[in-house]
């Protein structure tokens, strides 16, 4: 079996192994691949097994990669490939759940407690001498948020999202959820689902944790964020398409929206004319809530579980039935 790997840095930059996946053969790890079609034929060569992180794979790659019989992609999400044609051409699609639920949720409010507390810039005024210099014997930057009380929206409410949740509710935050699947046992004093126009409303901070589709891209744009309060808190850890960037960046610099914090973008890396890089009050990551190394060992133990599946004839995780 000859496997190839488009774009491993991401998931292993040196700290990690490819031990378990080379058991089942011939292995080739590549850093990076260029997403140009013919530079991803070319990589895959005579493969058999790929996988890909966020290197695309579309049906004009796929229909030239006549051995490609299993695609692992190395994430949850798993929109870069084409899965119904795929599908069409006898390819097994499998992605990776669950492993970086601990982490996103952990990320989320670090997004969210930064908003609120600003510790990196209070940090840095202090090393530059503004307390040493302070008459007081405090003082801050920015306006200083107890979250304690408040409503926490939640767009999307699988695994992620109650992870999150159950950070919150421990800060004394009310949950409000919105999901087309909702779980009766779920519910308490403090986490009830509501309709997406109720969670809009009443939120003091709204969180998304929905997988990009047709009917969530773009869900948060002018006329959502029209119907939130004013002051709103927005944290995005899921996909960057999710919102309306310009939009965004509109309403924070109105002050419709008082703060946002993204980890994702509409196109990664960021470019340089994403108006969110320009806008008041918006913290920016690089898309790194799901890589502490104990999620990054989970995830690649997870792709070495779906390939032996595959390779016994049973195959777990797949995308594309």
């Amino acid at each position: 079996m000859k496997i190839v790997v488009l774009d491993g840095f991401t998931l292993n930059p040196g700290d990690l192994n490819w031990d378990g996946i080379k058991q089942f053969g011939e292995l080739t790890v590549h850093d990076r691949t260029g997403f140009a079609p013919e530079n991803v034929i070319k990589t895959i060569g005579d493969a058999d097994v790929i996988f890909t992180n966020k290197t695309p794979l579309p049906k004009a790659v796929l229909e030239n990669v006549p051995s490609v019989k299993y695609i692992g992609v190395l994430a949850t999400g798993y929109n870069i490939v084409d899965t119904a044609a795929a599908k069409e051409l006898g390819i097994i699609v499998t992605n990776i759940p669950t492993y970086g639920t601990a982490a996103v949720a952990q990320f989320t409010f670090a997004l969210l407690l930064e908003l609120c507390h600003h510790v990196g810039a209070h940090s840095d005024a202090v090393k530059k001498g503004d307390w040493t210099n302070s008459v007081d014997f405090c003082f801050w930057n920015y306006p200083l948020i107890e979250l304690a009380g408040k409503n926490m929206g939640f767009i999307g409410f699988g695994r992620i999202g109650q992870a999150t949740a159950k950070v919150a509710q421990a800060l004394g935050l009310n949950v409000l959820a919105y999901d087309s699947y909702q779980n009766p046992a779920l519910v308490s004093d403090t986490c009830k689902y509501v309709s997406f126009d109720e969670l809009l409303a009443n939120s003091d901070i709204i969180s998304l944790h929905c997988p990009l589709t047709e009917s969530t891209n773009g869900i948060i744009n002018k006329n959502t964020i029209s119907k939130m309060k004013d002051g709103v808190m927005i944290i995005n850890t899921s996909r960057g398409p999710l919102l309306v960037e310009q939009d965004l960046c509109d309403a924070l610099n109105s002050g419709k929206v008082a703060a946002a914090a993204v980890d994702v973008v509409s196109a990664e890396p960021i470019l340089a004319t994403n108006p969110l890089l320009k806008a008041k009050n918006c913290l920016i990551t690089p898309h790194i809530a799901w890589a502490p190394k104990e999620s990054r060992v989970r995830l690649m133990n997870i792709a070495v579980d779906n390939l032996a599946a595959y390779a016994n004839g049973k195959p777990v995780n797949v995308v594309n039935l």
